[in-house]
């Protein structure tokens, strides 16, 4: 479980000054119990991690987003009066969500970890962008540029959230990766900001990454590879 402590230390009150951790819903303290092994992880990486509960999510909304805000890391749950919350969990039996969620939770903090690092948006080192989009509209060529630097972004992401789960709950890895491609091989549109499914086919084997110790260090070679073959 995640100790209340724990909670109370790291829930930022951005969103509602006098939000305590026992004025939590049920199901925020069941997602943030879940999080809480990637939580505790981004304590002894020293990131900076604030937790935002929105009181009132937007349509569309997702469960776990992260955001940036001067130099801190926003990690925003919005859960509570969404009635698409749990849509990305739908037919997996609650006991078994577990799992999933924590991988969520690591896709999260992965940015959070990219952004602290100062490469947010940037390629590997030695990976040289070659071609040149070309369009009458430069509002188009500016968010194609967009959608291209954070479908990257999520690539690494969702390799990260799977190197976690092969260190953290390696009995739950085939899992993991089903319903992880399952959900990416729903993407509307191909090459779309969350189109990732290059680098997740990489993934299968979880053995691909090689040591487990650092998740998030850990996969830079397969997110090359994908790279390689998106571009």
């Amino acid at each position: 479980m995640f100790k209340p402590l724990l909670l109370a230390a790291l829930l930022a009150t951005t969103v509602a000054p006098t939000l305590h951790a026992a004025e939590l819903t049920a199901l925020e303290k069941r997602w943030l119990s879940a999080a809480g092994p990637v939580l505790a992880y981004s304590q002894q990486l020293k990131l900076p991690l604030d937790i935002t509960v929105q009181p009132q999510p937007r349509p569309g909304d997702v469960p776990l987003a992260m955001g940036f805000d001067k130099g801190r890391c926003k990690l925003v749950m919005s859960l509570r009066n969404n009635p698409d919350a749990e849509a990305v969990l739908a037919d997996i039996p609650e006991a078994q969500q577990g799992a999933l969620i924590e991988a969520m939770a690591a896709h999260e903090i992965a940015h959070c970890w990219r952004y602290v690092q100062g490469v947010w948006h940037a390629l590997p080192a030695g990976f040289v962008e070659v071609g040149e989009e070309r369009a009458l509209d430069a509002s188009l060529l500016a968010a194609s540029k967009a959608m291209r630097e954070t479908r990257r972004e999520e690539g690494f992401a969702d390799l990260a959230a799977l190197a976690w789960t092969r260190r953290n709950n390696p009995d739950e890895y085939a899992r993991v990766y089903r319903w992880l491609s399952g959900v990416r091989a729903k993407v509307a549109v191909p090459r779309s900001s969350h189109d990732t499914r290059a680098w997740v086919k990489l993934a299968s084997d979880g053995a691909a990454f090689g040591k487990a110790e650092a998740p998030f260090d850990n996969v830079d070679g397969l997110w090359r590879e994908g790279l390689l073959a998106t571009e």
